[in-house]
């Protein structure tokens, strides 16, 4: 099969057997070699679960980056991941405080993991304490906020990635490879859902004020990217419409669900769909000589796919080790993180869902061509 062909071509140029399958030229990272030398240290801002049970697992796993420091509000956090990780009290900041951070030569990125209506703060307090920043996805509520975090990066001459771990996982990166590089020919139809039963309803993410949105800012996003990464294309337009509120007091000011419709440039079409009382979690994806089909897709997985020539035999990864190591080989390698996750990119999801709640909001087509 050719796409199984070319696949094993460039995983030989990693020195790797099956497994990856993005291609040199559209991730650049995964095929440069890491610079001897320290590593890299990081300082987690914010030690809730997705610090806790992802980052610093994979930071102690990585290869070129290792948990430096922390920052959080909590003296009983600071004193417990102190101990387990052996963090150094000169490493450990709280949100007063943050900005000494400028003074600590071992940290060399902050990577901030707060509330979405947080990144925006600690984004630009951490650009002008001169270090580089990793903030988790969405990067902000707006676009505005989105543009001031680019503009103050660039302002302190620093790198600004947006936690994408999807770039660097074997199946994402294969839908990718086909899409783009047109294996089964012309993308022309993509739908793309991920929804999930939320839990606890006093949690942040229902409340704008903290999360900016419901669903589509927190796991519809991985949709909207998804779409983009298939095509390799930018959206010329959305239409969109919120679903029934069927528990008014849980969504009382975050939507409960969401679809939208997007037009890419050769005229493939996006079916999206997010939801907090849905578990749904698809990529499919058709064109003109075949298809390909992600479930799970978007989750911690396992992931799995198939397409018209059988099942995926991919790697299952740890999604944030990936992400991680991928990130810092590139700026070892380069000074610079890998522009498929640099602010610009997050700077384009937040256009993208601004204009579907837009579209949601006035039932009219949102034109997103330049």
């Amino acid at each position: 099969m050719i796409h199984q062909a070319s696949r094993r071509k460039f995983l030989h140029t990693l020195g790797i057997g099956i497994g990856t399958a993005a291609t040199v030229s559209a991730f650049p990272a995964l095929a440069r070699q890491t610079n001897t030398g320290r590593k890299l240290g990081i300082a987690l801002v914010g030690l809730g679960s997705y610090a806790k049970n992802q980052l610093a697992v994979a930071l102690e796993k990585t290869d070129d980056c290792y948990l430096a420091g922390i920052v959080t509000g909590t003296p009983a956090k600071a004193a417990e991941w102190s101990r387990k990780y052996n963090i150094p009290q000169k490493n450990i900041y709280n949100y007063q405080n943050f900005d000494e951070i400028a003074n600590n030569k071992e940290i060399d990125i902050v990577y901030v993991v707060l509330p979405n209506s947080m990144h925006h703060e600690y984004v630009l307090r951490a650009a002008k304490a001169g270090k580089h920043v990793m903030c988790e996805k969405p990067m902000s509520v707006s676009v505005k906020e989105a543009e001031e975090m680019v503009a103050a990066c660039k302002k302190a001459n620093v790198q600004l990635g947006i936690g994408y771990r999807l770039h660097f996982e074997p199946f994402n990166l294969e839908a990718k490879r086909i899409g783009q590089q047109k294996v089964f020919g012309d993308v022309r139809f993509l739908q793309t859902n991920f929804g999930f039963s939320i839990g606890d309803p006093t949690q942040w993410r229902l409340k704008h004020a903290l999360a900016g949105g419901g669903p589509l800012m927190d796991v519809g996003i991985y949709c909207v990217q998804a779409s983009r990464y298939v095509t390799g294309e930018e959206p010329l337009w959305v239409t969109a419409q919120f679903g029934p509120v069927t528990d008014k007091e849980r969504f009382a000011t975050v939507e409960e669900s969401v679809s939208w419709q997007m037009q890419f440039p050769n005229n493939a079409m996006v079916n999206g769909f997010t939801s907090y009382k849905s578990n749904i979690e698809q990529l499919y994806v058709s064109a003109s000589r075949g298809w390909l089909q992600l479930g799970p897709a978007y989750g911690y997985g396992p992931l799995k796919g198939r397409t018209q020539e059988g099942e995926l035999n991919l790697p299952i990864v740890h999604h944030q080790t990936a992400m991680l190591n991928g990130i810092c080989k590139e700026f070892t390698a380069t000074g610079k993180f890998p522009a498929h996750i640099n602010g610009e990119e997050g700077l384009k999801d937040m256009r993208i869902l601004m204009a579907i709640y837009e579209a949601a909001r006035s039932g009219k087509k949102v034109s997103l061509h330049a």
